[in-house]
């Protein structure tokens, strides 16, 4: 067959040889259909969604009930194949092509060293094998699952997932640290990445827009560490966070106005509590006529709109040179003419081009950044303007976040795993020395349910004319931003 070596060649004496040693069968083994991590699971939220209602049942846990036998047999299966199989050949075929290939080459395999299975643990093993030699190989079956929101592998024996908001230890492992490695130089290589030991650490994507990060030995003493943020299939939309208890549906409303009406927004929370995923529904609301330019660490966001332009930053080659900055992506922006700049996440001195922008024409821009608060988020916004070297007095940086920000939109990870968006607030301006803010929405907790789920609501804090009214008004949105705040407030 095109792809391997025939079963006639002389790979063929080696493997009739080790026939020759009887391989004993998985003693504990499952069927197929019995392995949970294989099977996909109900849509639930991900990393950016709520916890479902306590009255749903609770998440699957991912158990790998495979025998120490059933490890040592796919060993020894898959070490004859990587001696049978011609690699260069095999790196011709398409995907499917290859899979058919590989699977041929493992039944022949177990027919020369006599494995006993039954059907469906033979199947199991060349589904294995196949994601061992063309996939992520054990992360596959996670990978599948869409209620799972983050994979983190510390090392090869120990694989934890988040579903629901909660992490749990599953048993799903790795042949060893050499295979884990593998998989990380795999996934970073698709996106022109790479991490060995002169370089172990990396941040990187998979193809549908996961976030993956790698540090590897030898900063990592246990074996290399890895950790996926999952995005769901299906791109998210304020609706869907309605539906999850994310936020109310008259909250909503008042934030499909101030999307519509082309408010600058920065999104602030802390790390898992849904930012990014909030930031994707907000550019709903941008016309398809726009020009939108978009800058980010790994490329994440997930516009429907005809007219984006997507970039990305590079870490240094193997010189250490050719970095490109978030920085050097946002002073770029501003040359290509771009109607709205979107900044995945603002860390660093790309706060003072990204202000700039939102105060020089470009309404309707939107970034993120990690805050417990509003009122923190504006210092932290202070904070990488000093700390990028731009020597400006405290009051001219304050007067620029004042005329730059409109909206901060809080998003937080609760104590039972939910995520809330817990309140919108709208930057008004100085007095003297400090940034006057005020509150359009919070969320009030009013207590937790028998399951331990939180149980509140999003209140309004009975404001009816916002500051950007006449933003609204200029965009003929005023009655529908009146009848939503009327409602909140209610």
């Amino acid at each position: 067959m095109f792809g391997k070596r025939s079963v006639s060649e002389p790979a063929v004496g080696k493997l009739a040889a080790a026939a020759r040693e009887p391989v004993a069968a998985p003693r504990a083994a499952q069927p197929a259909a019995a392995q949970p991590a294989a099977q996909p699971a109900p849509a639930a939220p991900s990393s950016a969604q709520a916890a479902p209602q306590a009255s749903k049942p609770a998440a699957r846990s991912v158990v790998d009930t495979r025998s120490e036998d059933y490890y040592q047999i796919k060993s020894t299966i898959f070490t004859a194949l990587i001696d049978t199989i011609d690699l260069a050949q095999l790196a011709q075929l398409d995907p499917d092509s290859a899979r058919e290939e590989i699977r041929d080459i493992v039944n022949e395999i177990i027919s020369i060293k006599a494995v006993v299975m039954s059907i469906a643990e033979q199947e199991h093993l060349l589904q294995d094998i196949c994601n061992d030699v063309l996939g992520y190989g054990p992360l596959e079956p996670l990978l599948a699952r869409d209620d799972i929101a983050d994979i983190m592998v510390n090392g090869a024996n120990r694989v934890f997932i988040e579903v629901q908001g909660k992490v749990q230890l599953t048993n799903i492992r790795f042949r060893d640290n050499a295979q884990l490695m593998n998989i990380c130089q795999r996934i970073v290589s698709q996106v022109g990445r790479r991490v060995d030991e002169s370089s172990p650490i990396c941040d990187a994507r998979l193809l549908d827009g996961s976030r993956v990060n790698v540090i590897g030995p030898p900063l990592s003493l246990d074996g290399p560490t890895l950790t996926i943020r999952k995005f769901k299939k299906d791109k998210l939309k304020l609706e869907d966070l309605v539906k999850f208890g994310s936020i109310s549906p008259d909250a909503a409303r008042v934030l499909q106005v101030i999307g519509r009406c082309r408010c600058n927004i920065l999104i602030s929370g802390g790390t898992g509590s849904g930012k990014t995923t909030l930031l994707n529904c907000m550019t709903a609301y941008i016309d398809t006529e726009e020009r939108v330019i978009t800058c980010e660490d790994a490329a994440e966001l997930q516009l429907q709109q005809p007219h984006v332009v997507r970039l990305e930053t590079r870490p240094p080659n193997l010189e250490g040179q050719g970095t490109i900055s978030m920085r050097d992506l946002v002073r770029n922006c501003l040359r290509m003419r771009p109607e709205r700049i979107i900044v995945g996440e603002v860390r660093g001195p790309e706060a003072f081009d990204l202000l700039q922008a939102m105060n020089t024409g470009h309404d309707g821009s939107m970034g993120t950044l990690h805050a417990n608060s509003p009122r923190e988020a504006m210092g932290r916004l202070e904070s990488m303007i000093t700390m990028g070297g731009f020597s400006l007095p405290m009051k001219t940086i304050r007067e620029m976040i004042v005329g730059s920000i409109d909206i901060i939109i809080q998003a937080e990870r609760m104590r039972d795993g939910s995520r809330r968006i817990t309140k919108i607030t709208e930057v008004i301006g100085t007095e003297g020395d400090v940034v006057i803010t005020q509150d359009l929405v919070t969320y009030e907790i009013q207590g937790e349910d028998e399951a331990g789920k939180l149980r509140g609501k999003h209140v309004g804090t009975g404001v009816v004319r916002p500051n950007f009214w006449e933003r609204a008004r200029y965009y003929n949105l005023e009655k529908e931003l009146a009848d939503a705040l009327d409602k909140v407030n209610q």
